[in-house]
């Protein structure tokens, strides 16, 4: 059979019904190899399901159902809790004296400038306590792993594994990666903690497909991944990406790519997103910058849980978040991720995020910059919104932080959407939703608004140098 590139136009392979995925999607991701077959009666396209995908996407299933917690709230209230028990006193003093000060600028913009910090390591929130004013902490990399909060805490990359360093920027061969380089690093078989030797541009010629127990750590070096294609966590589980800038994004060619040391197969062209969360479980993305990709800058799909995005800048962008991929795909509602400490900011349109389905604790936040709304969603998803800034533009009829998408009111009133203790600022409103807003809200309340210029503060990849607290 001469092997060819399937483009969701074969008939047979996998159904919706028999593996909980959408069709389509699935023969996009490589569930099936598709060519022409040459017979007695002339030529004949068929497609065959790939086995290896199939086999991981069972397993990642069952990650799913193990990984997800039956009762979400008590993740956003363990959330809160520790945010406020760990976050130092003296830390408390520099956010009130700072966010008075800051009250002199005229606009979130201004004062989130008069906050820039260049004195010793101050570490602002729970998470960056952990790891940051550490001043050996090339020695200690792998206690980030002991970080992470939300649905996403237990996460621990390659914490198990070696160090892999990675040396060599380039991405010539997508079937026998050269070692030394991210894509061999990605593709091994044992967890791995893989970090950088120096500054580096890795342009990816394909989408860039990991395998489980990885962590991409690119402390002590300012990694650019742009002006290619994707990362792509596909039917993965324990993933820690850390520090990278992801920007000019490119919806890519497929062909033959390796995706795990014993398995190649053929890929449709990539989405172009800066990170694609397919059927995962156990991610967590910290003090990542991204901006400008072709598609969106994070996707959350195809029954993904158990996840965290935190300390991160999202900037220059239409659609940013994206959590849940479709309105008839109902496995979406095992997806769990918490939305933390991250800062929102120039040139943003919407979808931060736009949600389906599942479960969304968006907490501390600083939302300073959109331009037609913040939080969307469809098909009933639930939406704890608590302790974030929202300051809405200069246009009046995108004041509203929220947006539910093509359903009417008699629906979505029923949505469980809450906002608790949020600060909203040039006008900026929270349409909330369900039964339980009437009745008694979470009984931990997130860390004030009013502080979240400050937990903030260093969202975005941060410059660490050896023997230096970061």
């Amino acid at each position: 059979m001469e092997v060819g590139l399937c483009k969701g136009l074969c008939g047979g392979g996998v159904t919706d019904e028999h593996v909980g995925i959408n069709e389509e999607l699935w023969r996009r991701r490589g569930g099936e190899l598709c060519g022409v077959e040459k017979g007695g009666e002339g030529e004949e396209e068929k497609c065959h399901m790939d086995h290896v995908w199939h086999k991981r996407l069972l397993e990642a299933r069952e990650a799913a159902n193990r990984a997800y917690h039956p009762d979400p709230m008590k993740v956003t209230e363990e959330f809160n809790a520790h945010v406020i028990r760990h976050t130092n006193m003296h830390v408390l003093c520099l956010i009130s004296i700072l966010i008075n000060w800051s009250m002199e600028g005229s606009n979130s913009t201004t004062r989130r400038r008069l906050l820039k910090y260049d004195g010793p390591c101050e570490a602002t929130n729970p998470i960056d306590q952990c790891w940051r004013c550490d001043p050996h902490w090339e020695k200690n990399r792998k206690r980030l792993a002991d970080c992470v909060l939300g649905f996403a805490k237990g996460t621990t990359g390659g914490k198990d594994g070696k160090i892999y360093v990675v040396s060599d920027p380039s991405d010539n061969d997508l079937v026998n990666p050269k070692p030394g380089t991210l894509r061999h690093a990605v593709i091994q078989k044992e967890p791995l903690w893989i970090t950088f030797a120096g500054n580096m541009k890795i342009r990816l010629m394909a989408e860039l497909m990991l395998t489980d127990d990885k962590t991409i750590d690119s402390r002590g070096a300012n990694v650019h991944i742009c002006d290619g294609a994707q990362i792509t966590l596909q039917f993965v589980k324990n993933i820690i990406i850390h520090g990278l800038h992801i920007h000019n994004i490119k919806s890519c060619s497929g062909g033959l790519i390796r995706d795990s040391l014993s398995h190649f197969g053929i890929r449709e062209t990539s989405d172009g997103d800066g990170i694609s969360v397919f059927g995962s479980t156990n991610v967590w993305i910290d003090h990542v910058s991204m901006t400008q990709c072709e598609d969106g800058l994070i996707d959350v799909v195809s029954a993904s849980t158990a996840v965290t995005i935190s300390n991160c800048h999202f900037a220059k962008h239409n659609d940013v978040l994206l959590f849940g991929a479709t309105d008839t795909f109902s496995g979406d509602k095992v997806m769990q991720v918490t939305l933390a400490f991250n800062h929102f900011g120039k040139g943003l349109v919407q979808r931060m995020p736009r949600c389906r389905w599942g479960f969304v604790h968006i907490v501390n936040n600083d939302y300073t910059h959109w331009l037609m709304y913040a939080v969307g969603g469809s098909q009933k998803p639930t939406i704890i919104s608590q302790g974030n800034r929202f300051v809405a533009p200069n246009i009046q009829a995108a004041k509203e932080v929220t947006k539910r998408e093509y359903t009417p009111e008699s629906v979505w009133q029923s949505w469980d959407w809450r906002s608790e203790g949020d600060l909203m600022e040039n006008g900026a409103f929270f349409v909330e939703s369900g039964k339980k807003v009437t009745g008694p809200k979470t009984d931990i309340k997130a860390m004030p608004a009013e502080k979240v210029a400050l937990l903030t503060r260093f969202a975005g990849p941060i410059k660490c140098q050896v023997n230096k607290p970061c």
